[in-house]
């Protein structure tokens, strides 16, 4: 039986992509082919190393170089040494090139930054859902929001909408007879965001609320003077907690949303690493 070669995987970047396509190659076999990555590689210099310790392990190999200059110093240098390779990306690239006309970007690791932002923004929105309505306390002090305000303050529609901006957002709902949790107390000020709205918009959100739940005629939710008590007791807690207050009467999540982030993003500049 001829002896398996070691496979190098060669990339300008992580080298991901380049060991996925070895890896697939390697799972055809019944036998063990060691991998070698070595990433990260945007000079000559490295390529020409790389080729010479392939070279003397008998060694194949395979790339996703974007550069077309590397690649072009590859395929020279590989030819020179009689190694065997495969450039996973140039052909793909040259040939979508040839049929739209449009050169490539020729940027390193897009696919990997674009994973990174999708996984963030996944991961934001996970949090959103496990730390909403105070569910577990403990999520404040993970958050990169937290806001406070009475029932139907829209709290939790802002806290998926900035998840989908890659924010990580906890809320708590303000009610009276419910006594706050003591991790609150322990979230910077600069993190906290209270939202208030008019009583009578509220009285008006909750009473269509109500209608949508099958319920009809008057409740302690719906009635005026209670709304009011509700929001004076969260005006006093906002005080307490030394947090900016957003009033999100008559609008809409998007432009609440902007400038609860432009808040956030302020105090980030300001705080820098304590945030």
């Amino acid at each position: 039986m001829s002896k398996l070669p070691q496979i190098y995987v060669v990339s300008d970047s992580l080298g991901e992509t380049a060991e996925s396509v070895a890896k697939a190659t390697i799972s055809q076999y019944d036998a063990d082919i060691e991998i070698h990555r070595v990433p990260f590689v945007r000079h000559t210099d490295q390529i020409e190393k790389i080729i010479d310790d392939a070279a003397a392990q008998g060694a194949v190999i395979c790339h996703t170089l974007v550069s077309r200059e590397l690649r072009d110093d590859f395929e020279r240098l590989a030819k020179e040494k009689n190694v065997r390779y495969v450039d996973i990306l140039g052909p793909m690239m040259d040939m979508v090139t040839e049929e739209s006309g449009v050169s490539p970007r020729m940027k390193p690791g897009i696919i990997h930054r674009l994973d990174e932002e999708y996984f963030k923004k996944v991961e934001a929105i996970e949090f959103a859902v496990r730390y909403d309505d105070g569910k577990n306390p403990a999520g404040f002090k993970k958050a990169d929001i937290v806001l406070v305000g009475v029932s139907r303050t829209s709290k939790t529609p802002l806290s998926m909408y900035m998840a989908h901006k890659k924010y990580k957002v906890a809320n708590l709902p303000l009610v009276p007879e419910v006594q706050l949790p003591h991790e609150i107390f322990e979230v910077p000020p600069y993190r906290l965001i209270g939202l208030i709205i008019d009583p009578y918009k509220l009285n008006s959100i909750r009473s269509e609320r109500m209608k949508a739940l099958g319920f009809s005629g008057t409740a302690n939710y719906t009635d005026i003077d209670r709304i009011e008590d509700e929001l004076a007791y969260a005006k006093e807690v906002m005080r307490q907690l030394h947090c900016p207050v957003i009033d999100v009467s008559n609008k809409a999540i998007e432009e609440t949303a902007s400038r609860i982030m432009a808040i956030i993003q302020r105090n980030k500049e300001i705080y820098g690493d304590k945030y």
